[in-house]
């Protein structure tokens, strides 16, 4: 049996090690690794048990609990299932294929609308930086962030630089909270973000960095922070951050990343 490992039976000790990666650090990012490890052992038990020692009746018990296991697995961690897929459809990979089948807008008429959107977020940034004022924006770009946009209040207006000042400042009522902007138009404000359980965040950020990470996270789109505390402009896009940008680095993020 030792002598007909071939090259199909490498592969696919390859492929299980891949999966169980991908699944050990999904379990981690959720902080469930302590689930991981026991399903881990309650696994190795099970095959010890069935293939190995070959107990019929334990066995036949392990089968069932393994049965009703899987589904009760799948309810209890329906939203880090549902973030898997999202993460494996949204590798890079798989969105230049996805490119193929988009259709292409003419490039002068692109460049100038996308410049129409991005220049009235960087001058209210630059402006609520320099007041100190607290701010989250965040951009939608392939997935769609209507549950986040139902848990605020519906707005439906052109990106103004003079809005979104006006809307996250101080004394307004939809200042706490997140601006949403889709389709190239304000959609709604003082909305609701998951927030990241990421350990590695430094302690100085505060929660607008964690809701601006944890949105990243769970989805492509781009979020904006402006610190109410220090002033600095920083951007949270795949799970991760870019700290303290210029007025210009923040202008090339934006005219690379907007859709």
């Amino acid at each position: 049996m030792f002598f007909s490992f071939g090259i199909k039976d490498l592969i696919d000790i390859l492929l299980v090690a891949l999966m169980l990666y991908y699944i050990y650090r999904l379990m981690r990012d959720s902080r469930s690794i302590n689930v991981f490890v026991g399903i881990l052992i309650f696994v190795v038990v099970w095959l010890f048990v069935s293939q190995i020692l070959e107990m019929r009746l334990l066995g036949t018990i392990l089968d069932k609990l393994v049965s009703v296991g899987v589904i009760a697995l799948i309810v209890i961690f329906q939203e880090d299932i549902r973030k898997f897929l999202y993460n494996l459809g949204a590798h890079q990979r798989m969105r230049t294929f996805l490119r193929f089948f988009s259709p292409k807008r003419t490039n002068d008429r692109d460049t100038s609308e996308r410049k129409r959107v991005v220049m009235p977020i960087v001058m209210a940034a630059m402006s609520m930086s320099k007041a100190k004022v607290g701010a989250l924006i965040v951009i939608e770009r392939n997935t769609p962030l209507d549950d986040i946009v139902n848990t605020g209040e519906h707005i439906d207006a052109s990106i103004n630089q003079r809005l979104i000042e006006n809307i996250f400042f101080k004394n307004s009522p939809l200042h706490d909270g997140a601006m949403i902007i889709s389709q190239r138009r304000i959609r709604a404000a003082s909305c609701i973000l998951p927030v990241s359980h990421n350990l590695d965040i430094p302690k100085e950020l505060g929660l607008r960095h964690r809701a601006a990470l944890g949105i990243a996270q769970e989805t492509d789109a781009l979020a904006i922070i402006v610190s109410e505390e220090t002033g600095g402009i920083s951007t949270a896009k795949a799970g991760t951050f870019q700290l303290n940008l210029s007025a210009e680095e923040l202008e090339s993020v934006l005219t690379n990343e907007i859709q």
